[in-house]
């Protein structure tokens, strides 16, 4: 297990070399330029010349990208072209820390409600509580965002003035309630759908019917055989949901005014901040990458049968 996982990291340098050579390309030779956004009504070409220039932007491509690189590497991911005189180390890893949270919360709603409901749906198939259950989770998935938000803000905060409509206090605050109940309720539609597939096929094993021959409670049958093993398809869910947590939610940290990076980074994407937006496609596919790896990791300590050389 130590080799692969020392393996899998040793690949992560050069992943993250290709993601930054073709997000830095696409940065320079793509439309937009940040330079005229900047400037406004005054980009004329004397400014802009003057302004590129002030930013090393004059310089050739691969003198920017090794600047960049050694940089980067150093802990200096750049200045802000939209926020001048703040550092994108400064500035990206506060918004990461608010959406991770929220994220975090839908998550703990998503599974803690989805794979409960899946299970039981399984359990009782055919019957009408599984038609119920079922129809009951595919209800939120279909319910779009700007829907369920205006429908929990008005029933919770204006009806029942019991939460804040905007803010942020952090994850063990109201203001966190709502929105992550807006990005929590569409993953419990498919991970009910996955718990009960995957907990009907483990159900007509071999092992399951000789388990309940042998005399063993139910409870015991369901948590340590079937629940166990119905788990692992959901492991690789759980860890792309887990990269997803440095992404941010835009249109819900808009409605409700949460100072998150999804946010930031469609602000950063029309203003052409390519420093940010390159600090945060490098920080995804680290995320994602460690995430998969943690993922394989729990499929061993799951299911004991899967060993990695």
């Amino acid at each position: 297990m130590l080799g692969y996982m020392i393996r899998r990291l040793v690949w992560l340098p050069f992943l993250l070399f290709f993601v930054s050579l073709v997000t830095f390309s696409l940065g320079t030779y793509g439309p937009g330029d940040p330079v005229e956004v900047r400037l406004g009504t005054r980009a004329t070409p004397e400014n802009v010349a003057r302004f590129r220039a002030q930013l090393g932007l004059d310089r050739p491509f691969f003198v920017q990208y090794a600047d960049y690189i050694g940089s980067a590497l150093k802990g200096d991911l750049g200045e802000s072209y939209r926020y001048p005189g703040r550092s994108v180390s400064s500035l990206v890893p506060r918004k990461i820390r608010v959406s991770a949270q929220l994220g975090l919360a839908a998550l703990i709603i998503s599974f803690g409600i989805g794979i409960p409901l899946g299970m039981l749906a399984a359990l009782k198939q055919g019957t009408w509580l599984d038609s119920a259950l079922v129809s009951f989770a595919l209800l939120f998935y279909a319910t779009p965002v700007f829907i369920t938000a205006p429908f929990l803000i008005l029933f919770f905060a204006v009806r029942l003035d019991l939460l804040p409509t905007s803010g942020w206090d952090g994850l063990f605050s109201t203001s966190i309630i709502m929105p992550s109940l807006v990005l929590g309720l569409p993953g419990i539609a498919g991970l009910t759908r996955m718990m009960r597939a995957s907990a009907l096929e483990v159900l007509g094993q071999d092992y399951i019917r000789t388990a309940r021959a042998k005399g063993l409670p139910e409870f015991t049958v369901v948590t340590r055989h079937v629940m166990r093993n119905a788990l692992i398809p959901i492991i690789t869910i759980a860890g792309l949901s887990l990269a997803t947590l440095v992404e941010g939610a835009f249109i819900t940290e808009t409605i409700f005014g949460i100072p998150g990076v999804g946010l930031l980074a469609v602000d950063s994407i029309f203003q052409r901040d390519y420093p940010v937006i390159m600090a945060l496609v490098l920080i995804s596919a680290t995320a994602l990458v460690l995430a998969v790896l943690i993922s394989d990791i729990l499929y061993a300590v799951i299911d004991p049968r899967i060993r990695y050389q």
